[in-house]
């Protein structure tokens, strides 16, 4: 009887745990995700450099494709690939909608 509730109670706190991990996970602001991506996209998106592409009024479903592309390896980029390793898929969703909805060169009123 006390192995069993011993057991309960360890599931019990690793499964609060990872539900507090996951939570933390998702509440990641806008300005954290899109931190790196300033330095070369710009900080709405619009890059002061043509070596680096503008993503601002991207289409979400491009711009998320990209991220999981770099993300799986099947575009090869290495400092890509090194941003978005650790991205979520609701942190790539949130990053492609808020690039999608940023006015630049690509925006089209009324997708967003």
């Amino acid at each position: 009887m006390k192995k069993t509730l011993i057991k309960a109670a360890l599931v019990a706190a690793f499964t609060s745990l990872a539900a507090s991990v996951h939570a933390a996970e998702a509440t990641k602001s806008i300005e954290q995700l899109t931190a790196n991506c300033a330095a070369c996209h710009g900080a709405t998106g619009v890059s002061a450099s043509a070596a680096f592409p503008t993503i601002a009024g991207q289409h979400p479903s491009y711009l998320e494709r990209a991220l999981l592309d770099y993300q799986l390896g099947a575009r090869k980029n290495p400092i890509m690939a090194g941003q978005v390793a650790n991205l979520t898929k609701a942190d790539i969703k949130k990053l492609a909608a808020f690039y999608a909805a940023q006015e630049g060169p690509l925006y089209t009123p009324g997708m967003d």
